[in-house]
Parts: structure tokens; C-alpha cells; sequence
């Protein structure tokens, strides 16, 4: 493909950045909706304005900075879940060019604003992701003007980034990607795993060899492929899209596979693509001449984007790597990656209440199920991705041995309280509403049955108790 200002053959690719970004922006605005309140907001576990009175002055970009109020953060984000949908419709693209820019920009604030003050309930690489990728959507223009090609190829480095990096950060960290036994526990021990999961665990040993080897292919060898000629890119980006799809079967990481695959089509073009489906258009349709100043925005923003470049690619040749980094306070060009380590053991922190005055030996303890952790043993994993629970997946860090008692304890306290906000994050509340007279946590081992406990006991899960986590607090005790 010869350089020039404009992408010729990537309609398509630019159909499915701008409707799929969107659609990803859609389910973290609602995620913001249904669960920033009891987590960050004015009487949450971790409460955003305690947070931002501590970095007053720190130059954290979020438009809270001057107003903080669980209303404003609704407004915030309902205006966001609209905007994401018009998008997805494709209703902003029909007008000129800067009407996406406006509303991707529009997207991007907000959703940066929320990330900014989310804390740890918002310190995952798929934030960083979104954000980074939301940013470059806003340059693809409208479907009066042809999609730049410079911000089809910064789309292609941040997937490389994205998988480069993923692959590096395995070969790197742990010894079980390097022999190819990482899956013979990944499954198993996954913070969310989903209804295929415990399939995927049994799945015979040689052929869990062969999904890492596939891994380890799709994500240290075909990245580079992306800034091949046509039809080797599109080739490449077919296999990302097919790995990630196996990732969206196995296993439940928020929107991190999705807006991958998303990302991966900058990479399809239009003809590939009308090969796999008639109904895209193989011919490139007539077009307004691209107008001048949103040629030059592009150029301006491609060469912030390289410059930032620099700290993400010196991260990829470095042994000391980091993984899902931000360099800077916008969230843009960031370093990526994901499972450097795998744990061998499940251990799972179990939530547990009485209405008995004496917690003692003879009382009758009552468990809160969560959505989407395990817990039950007899309850089959479901499938939650692309949304995401917050609270979820910050109890199986909990697990892991991660500091958590800045919110856990708070946790324990509103459970305490029968908090209705906080109940609501929750399956199952064993006391329908009622204040529990305590609460305790205790730590489990778990492990998936085999096929014959599970034909035998209904089992999806086997546990054992590890000890306790936090002994048993009452209404008042710290």
C-alpha cells in the first residue's frame, strides 16, 4: 500500500472501528451506570471525592475536578451510554467529518473523567485500551471523506502493542509458557471463568499444549504481519480475530478480547472482506475530497502519537517490561499485556453472615453469592464478558494475596448495614434485605471437578477450607 492521506479499500475496517469502539464505550458507560455508585461514589468503598480533595492539585485530568456529585456521574455516564449508541448506528458518520471527531472526543472526556478517579476498580489495561482506542476513532472521519491512512496504521501498532506485548510478557514471566504447560492450570484458575471453561480444563494435555504453541504464534510472530501488504494483513488480522474468539469462548475478560478483534479488522481490507462476506462492497465508493484542516489535524495528532510512542516501544525491548503501563495522565499509548504469571492454585475469599448473637461455634453461617466469582460449587460459571464486574474481579486479587483492605473491610461494613446499593453488586443476599448481626470471610481452596465427581455430585466446583480471612465483625467494630 503507497502512502497518501487517504486509506483506500478500508471502509469496511472503518465501519466496524467506529460501530465496534462505540459498542464497547456503550457497555462501559452502562457498567459505570450500574456499579460507580456503591464502589466510588459519594458513600461508596472507595468514595471518588475522599479521593480527589488527596490529589487536589495533582493534575489528574477528569472533569470531577470541579464538580462531584453521584448525580453529575450518572449524567456523566447516561450521556456517554447515548452518545456510544448513536454511534453504533452509524448516525454521527453520516454528517461531516468533525461530527464523529466531536462525539468521540465527546467519549473519550467522559470516559477518561471516570477512569481518572476509579482507583483500583478502574486499574485494569482494558480501561487504558478503550481509552487509547477511542482517541484514534476520533480521526477516522465520516463517510463523506475516505478513512485516513495514517490512523489506519496507528490502529495497527496499538494491536501490535497489544499482542507484541502480551507475548513478550509470557515468554519473559513465567516458566509454564516457555514449556507449554500454562493452560494445564490457566482455566482453572482464570479470575472469571465462564460456562466453557471447565470443558476447556479437561480438554486432553497435548492439545493444551498446542493452544499455547498457537499462542505464542498469534502473538510474537503474525503482529508483525499487520504492516504486510494485502492480502498478507488481512491474513494476519484474520488470525488475531480467531485467536481471540477462542479467548471469548474460554473465559470471561471484560471487553479486552472484543475490542481487540475490533481493533484487529483496521488490518481487513474491504476486498478480503467482501471474499468472507458478499454483502461488503468490493469497490471504493465516490467520495469529497478529505478537507484540508482535518488533514492536518490528522497529521498533528499522528505525530503526538509518535512522539509518545517512544516510552511504549522502549517498554518492548526492555527485561524489566511492564505490563498494562500508562506513560502519561491521557491514557494514550500505553504498554499492554496480560497473565505474565499463572497461578497453580484457586483460592477463593468467601463472604459469610449470621443473625446468631454468638458467633461462635453453634451459629449458623449464611454465604453471599457474588455474580460472577465462583462460590456455589454447584452453580455453573456464566458468561458475563463483555461486561464487567468490577467487584468480581477485585475479590480474586483479594485472593491472590493483593492489598485490599481499603475497600474489603468497607465491603464487610455495608454487608453489615444491608446496604441496598452494595447488595445489589451481589447474586445472592442470604438475609433478603435484613442486617446480618456478622459477617466474616474465609479463605478456600477450589479446584474444578473431575468428570466423574462431577456425574456423581452435580459438582462444577470442589472446595476446602484454607483458613480464615477476616474473623467475624459486628455493627460498630472496625
Amino acid at each position: 500500500m503507497t502512502w497518501s492521506v487517504d486509506a483506500t479499500g478500508y471502509e469496511f475496517a472503518r465501519q466496524v472501528l467506529q460501530r465496534g469502539i462505540a459498542g464497547v464505550y456503550l457497555v462501559a458507560f452502562f457498567s459505570a451506570v450500574a456499579q460507580f455508585r456503591p464502589l466510588l461514589g459519594e458513600h461508596g468503598l472507595l468514595p471518588a471525592p475522599r479521593y480527589l480533595a488527596r490529589v487536589a492539585g495533582g493534575g489528574v485530568p477528569t472533569i470531577f475536578r470541579w464538580h462531584y456529585s453521584d448525580r453529575f456521574l450518572l449524567l456523566v455516564a447516561w450521556a456517554g451510554a447515548a452518545l456510544a449508541a448513536v454511534t453504533v448506528a452509524g448516525l454521527p458518520q453520516l454528517g461531516p467529518p468533525w461530527l464523529p471527531f466531536v462525539v468521540f472526543a465527546l467519549l473519550w472526556t467522559g470516559y477518561l473523567s471516570i477512569v481518572n478517579i476509579g482507583q483500583v476498580f478502574y486499574g485494569f489495561g482494558w480501561e487504558s485500551l478503550l481509552l487509547e482506542a477511542g482517541f484514534l476513532a476520533a480521526f477516522l472521519g465520516s463517510n463523506e471523506t475516505a478513512p485516513p491512512v495514517a490512523v489506519i496504521w496507528l490502529v495497527r501498532w496499538l494491536v501490535f502493542r497489544l499482542e507484541f506485548g502480551a507475548g513478550l510478557i509470557k515468554i519473559r514471566g513465567d516458566s509454564c509458557w516457555r514449556d507449554l504447560t500454562a493452560l494445564y492450570y490457566h482455566h482453572e484458575t482464570q479470575p472469571m471463568p465462564n460456562p466453557a471453561s471447565w470443558f476447556f480444563h479437561h480438554l486432553p494435555k497435548p492439545l493444551h499444549k498446542v493452544e499455547v504453541a498457537g499462542n505464542h504464534f498469534a502473538q510474537l510472530i503474525v503482529p508483525f504481519f499487520l504492516f504486510a501488504p494485502q492480502p498478507v494483513a488481512s491474513v494476519a488480522a484474520g488470525i488475531i480475530i480467531v485467536t481471540q474468539l477462542w479467548l471469548v469462548i474460554s473465559g470471561n475478560f471484560a471487553w479486552l478480547n472484543v475490542l481487540t478483534i475490533v481493533l484487529a479488522f483496521s488490518a481487513l481490507g474491504d476486498g478480503a472482506a467482501h471474499a468472507v462476506l458478499a454483502t461488503v462492497p468490493a469497490g471504493v465508493p465516490d467520495r469529497a475530497a478529505t478537507p484540508l484542516w482535518f488533514t492536518a489535524v490528522v497529521l498533528v495528532m499522528t505525530a503526538g502519537m509518535l512522539f509518545l510512542s517512544y516510552w511504549p516501544a522502549r517498554n518492548l525491548l526492555s527485561r524489566r517490561q511492564l505490563m498494562n503501563a500508562s506513560f502519561n495522565r491521557w491514557h494514550l499509548c500505553n504498554a499492554y499485556g496480560a497473565f505474565g504469571s499463572i497461578t497453580r492454585r484457586r483460592y477463593e475469599v468467601v463472604v459469610e453472615g449470621t443473625d446468631d448473637d454468638d458467633p461462635g461455634t453453634g451459629a449458623r453461617w449464611r454465604e453471599y453469592e457474588f455474580k460472577g466469582k465462583p462460590g456455589d460449587p454447584a452453580r455453573m460459571p456464566r458468561q458475563f464478558a463483555p461486561y464487567h464486574l468490577r467487584l468480581d474481579w477485585m475479590m480474586w486479587f483479594l485472593a491472590l494475596g493483593s492489598p485490599g483492605f481499603s475497600w474489603f473491610v468497607p465491603l464487610l461494613q455495608r454487608l453489615l448495614a444491608a446496604d441496598r446499593p452494595t447488595l445489589r453488586l451481589l447474586r445472592v443476599d442470604p438475609f433478603a434485605g435484613a442486617r446480618p448481626r456478622w459477617v466474616r470471610a474465609r479463605l478456600f481452596r477450589y479446584r474444578y471437578s473431575t468428570p466423574v465427581e462431577r456425574r456423581a455430585s452435580g459438582l462444577w466446583w470442589i472446595r476446602e477450607p484454607a483458613g480464615e480471612y477476616v474473623p467475624p465483625l459486628r455493627q460498630g467494630q472496625d
